[in-house]
């Protein structure tokens, strides 16, 4: 387990969620945690609450859509604190709930202004966020970037096309920068994080099929699991155990992968869909 006692730790989306947990996770290992966040009110109670539990958390609004927006507060950032030692790419979204629905897939329902944005806090902030951070880590040959991806980035799910899409590619971003930084024998770590359903409210009204082998995970555990991942440079963790047989699934015909999804309700999570109010 590595010691992160005063190392900057930056979360974005961290002042709601499973981000917010994470940061007083990290703080109470007496890490200087930065959350970036969109909403200020937020931002500003976490950081009350912080104070009043004595720990290092400061926040700062940044909007990772914007890469100019990125690069500006990551200087600003780097100027006041120092450079960022560990760097969590958490900010994500998901398309609200499309109430009125024609026939066919649930894209063709889902304004395009919602999947920019999905795409854009997704997947493009992973990029502009490492650009940002990423070459300090290099210089110093010290870092860790973490991607929270999901199990959606491992298998499609019905109704979260978008969000799938996004979550692929997180995927297959963290892999690509694995085998570069190990090609160049970096010291700079990665993990990648794929949990099922968290209860955040994001996917408020999700349900599973299977409670014992594929549970809603609650935050505080998830949390707690990541925040363990990242002291032990784990370069992947995927929660729970059960989703892992995606990998095995894919080395079947794919109408095997499509039955188990069925069976074990995957094709139906996303039915009673409400999502955050």
């Amino acid at each position: 387990m590595k010691n992160i006692r005063d190392q900057i730790v930056l979360i974005t989306g961290g002042a709601s969620g499973i981000g917010k947990l994470m940061a007083f996770a990290f703080a109470e290992k007496q890490a200087k945690v930065v959350i970036w966040d969109i909403n200020n009110d937020a931002i500003r109670a976490v950081e009350d609450e912080a104070r009043e539990k004595g720990v290092s958390i400061n926040g700062m609004i940044c909007d990772v859509m914007n890469r100019d927006d990125v690069y500006s507060k990551a200087a600003n950032l780097t100027a006041r604190f120092g450079p960022v030692d560990i760097l969590i790419n958490n900010a994500g979204i998901v398309s609200p709930k499309i109430t009125d629905v024609s026939p066919g897939p649930a894209f063709l329902n889902t304004p395009d202004e919602s999947i920019i944005k999905t795409i854009n806090i997704n997947v493009l902030s992973h990029f502009w966020t490492c650009k940002a951070f990423l070459p300090s880590m290099l210089e110093r040959n010290n870092g860790h970037v973490v991607t929270i991806s999901s199990a959606a980035g491992m298998i499609g799910v019905k109704g979260l096309s978008d969000y799938c899409a996004g979550k692929f590619a997180a995927f297959g971003f963290d892999e690509s920068l694995r085998m570069e930084l190990k090609r160049m024998k970096s010291a700079v770590r990665t993990t990648i994080i794929c949990p099922f359903f968290i209860n955040t409210g994001m996917f408020d009204g999700v349900k599973t099929r299977v409670s014992l082998l594929l549970p809603i995970l609650k935050s505080k555990y998830a949390v707690k699991k990541i925040v363990k991942a990242v002291l032990r440079n784990r370069r992947r963790l995927i929660m729970p155990r059960f989703v892992y047989t995606i990998f095995i699934l894919r080395l079947f015909p794919t109408w095997v992968l499509d039955m188990a999804a069925d069976i074990f309700g995957i094709n139906h999570a996303m039915d009673n869909f409400r999502g955050r109010s």
